[in-house]
């Protein structure tokens, strides 16, 4: 996407979000890029798949239940409309961006909840959500700490955090999360022998 279209697509978001979730939005962006560096990730991409993250995140829960409906996706799997945005957001790319980067509709669709086989940009925008300078929640400081470490560890510690959080709502966990912790806990231990 050429900056035109990056200029043109960031007006389009920013005049459908809140000015609370664009303000989010420009620290997940700010996160997402400090992250990249880090890794050496691409900051184009990382910065692209940051803004439009939660670019479905103001729509009414009617226009959700009908694109979950337009884009044939799973309800079933996201156990609350809040989770459907990110895979809304890819979609709604893919179709009227010509957005074809699959690491970059992974990161968006997966943001909420990770996924088994999570790719670096995957985690740094999981990450990213999670710890923009507006994000204040218990374990928080561990978690930004982390992840200019081991950034691994600091998607097990948020997933952990998300999920005590969850269960403490007495909702249900999606599946793509439990995947994801499993997946990177096993990562971990074959690291470790």
């Amino acid at each position: 996407m050429n900056s035109m279209d990056f200029s043109q697509l960031e007006s389009i978001i920013e005049s459908q979000l809140s000015v609370k979730r664009m303000e989010h939005t420009r620290g997940v962006i700010s996160e997402a890029k400090k992250l990249a560096e880090r890794y050496g990730c691409d900051t184009s991409k990382a910065e692209f798949a940051a803004l439009c993250h939660d670019m479905a995140r103001c729509i009414s829960e009617s226009h959700l239940k009908a694109y979950l409906q337009e884009f044939s996706l799973d309800s079933g799997n996201t156990h609350s409309l809040e989770l459907a945005h990110g895979k809304i957001a890819a979609e709604l790319l893919k179709r009227d961006w010509a957005l074809d980067d699959m690491d970059i509709i992974n990161a968006i669709s997966f943001h909420t909840t990770g996924r088994q086989g999570m790719s670096m940009l995957e985690k740094i925008i999981y990450l990213a959500d999670a710890i923009e300078p507006g994000r204040k929640y218990p374990g928080v400081e561990r978690i930004r700490e982390l992840a200019y470490q081991d950034l691994d560890r600091a998607c097990v510690e948020s997933m952990k955090q998300t999920i005590e959080y969850i269960n403490g709502k007495g909702r249900e966990i999606d599946d793509n999360t439990i995947k994801a912790i499993e997946d990177l806990l096993l990562k971990e231990r074959g690291s470790d022998e």
